[in-house]
């Protein structure tokens, strides 16, 4: 099995590429067209700032290969968000794969901080029209971390809720395209379990 890791400018791409070998799969971390193309799993993931980051996707040509990818596609964090439509971080356009806006969190109360930042649980998992899941084996109210700044509202393509705020996707799904804000590879065994089924079971 080819997994292919997009190279892009963003971070935190290694320590996907470390949870991955952790289990038993040797990504290629690219941003060679072709092998993405070819790969029959893809990750999109990423730490970083939409603005900069979707100007340097269109300078390369990745946009129009990301949006074309016929395989499964996993985002994370910051590669959820630019699967969307627009972001309020630096009122950036972005892929337009899902139909969402990526909103700021605004603190309501003093205790309120922003970036959500840590450990938080998951509930209202659900699957495709297929019965396929990123979240098969994983209980209702399973913790996993999160650090962001930026949330997709709960809408369509919500596949998991989280409450921090207010309720937001803690990810997002449609057709081949399944996106998490969490960060599963440093999520614990919860986040190995969501790996495992985008690995194997999607």
């Amino acid at each position: 099995m080819r997994i292919a890791i997009i190279d892009y400018n963003a971070g935190n791409i290694r320590s996907v590429e470390n949870a991955l070998r952790r289990l038993g799969v040797e990504p290629v971390i690219t941003a060679d067209k072709q092998l993405i193309s070819e790969a029959d799993k893809v990750i999109f993931p990423g730490v970083g700032e939409a603005a900069t980051t979707m100007s340097f996707l269109r300078h390369e040509n990745m946009d129009t290969l990301i949006k074309g990818l016929k395989q499964p596609v996993l985002g994370i964090c910051l590669g959820m968000q630019l699967m969307c439509k627009h972001s309020e971080e630096g009122d950036t356009d972005c892929l337009g794969i899902f139909d969402a806006e990526v909103r700021q969190f605004v603190s309501q109360r003093h205790e309120d901080k922003v970036p959500h930042m840590g450990w938080n649980t998951l509930y209202d998992m659900k699957a495709d029209n297929y019965g396929k899941s990123l979240f098969m084996d994983v209980a209702e109210e399973a913790y996993v971390y999160f650090v962001h700044s930026y949330y997709v509202p709960v809408g369509d393509y919500t596949a998991a809720t989280t409450d921090y705020i207010l309720p937001f996707s803690a990810a997002i799904q449609q057709d081949n395209f399944y996106a998490t804000q969490f960060h599963p590879e440093k999520s614990g065994s919860v986040g190995e379990q969501i790996l495992k089924n985008f690995l194997f079971k999607i």
